[in-house]
């Protein structure tokens, strides 16, 4: 008896433990978001985890790039370009663009691939800030636990003011400041109407793309930014 009643103890401090570590864990992301609600990151895990990367595989690092700018020193016309290239519906949903997904869903019906395409500005934020590259569903699950608590804990200026900063631009480069200077040698205020345009043109593959010397499909998104932006109301007063 006394035995059984000690192995069912025994269980239940398990199962305590169990329950407390797995709390404690999902109270991990929205300390973190509410963290970064306030203080600009010094490092984000994808930066982290690449130059750990490196260093294990004693392969050379490129130098990392990352000059943070506060959101009124980001030209306007830059955040522009960035809402027609990667997420025009970011003002109006929860962080989850369920007409995208929709959309998404049914083009992979039609072809029998993976769906693609449906990620929204608060989700690339999420995962380039604490998470890692890559595609899995751990990944997935996790990126979506994290866009729950930061649409939920930051406004959307404060969002977007993040993107613009942390974004990969390029191999160990991050931001809009650290992209303007590495490729045009200029502040950001500095880009052009065109440089800027290829900079937001170039987010879906920053590592293969360069804007000083962009490929067909690079110009032909570049140039699809610049005809939207004649005709696109964007919510500029929504980030005051």
């Amino acid at each position: 008896m006394r035995s059984a009643k000690g192995k069912k103890s025994k269980g239940r401090r398990y199962c305590n433990a169990l329950l407390l570590a797995v709390a404690a864990l999902l109270l991990v992301p929205p300390v973190e978001v509410a963290i970064v609600r306030f203080i600009d990151p010094p490092r984000t895990r994808p930066m982290i985890l690449s130059q750990l990367s490196a260093a294990f595989s004693r392969s050379p690092a490129p130098p990392l790039r990352y000059h943070w700018i506060d959101l009124p020193q980001i030209p306007e016309m830059f955040l522009r370009h960035l809402w027609l290239s990667e997420d025009q519906r970011f003002f109006q949903h929860d962080g989850f663009d369920w007409k995208e997904i929709d959309a998404a869903m049914k083009r992979a019906d039609r072809s029998g691939k993976p769906a693609r395409g449906a990620s929204t500005i608060t989700n690339q934020c999420a995962r380039s800030i604490f998470l890692w590259q890559g595609r899995s569903w751990v990944r997935k699950g996790l990126e979506s636990y994290y866009t729950f608590w930061m649409e939920l804990l930051l406004p959307k200026r404060r969002i977007f003011e993040l993107y613009a900063n942390v974004i990969e631009t390029g191999r160990g480069i991050y931001g809009v400041e650290a992209a303007a200077r590495h490729y045009f040698g200029v502040s950001a205020r500095g880009l052009t109407r065109e440089q800027s345009a290829a900079l937001a043109a170039m987010l879906p593959n920053p590592k293969r793309w360069d804007p000083r010397r962009p490929s067909p499909t690079l110009r032909w998104r570049q140039q699809r930014i610049l005809r939207q932006e004649r005709t696109a109301q964007f919510p500029q007063h929504l980030l005051r």
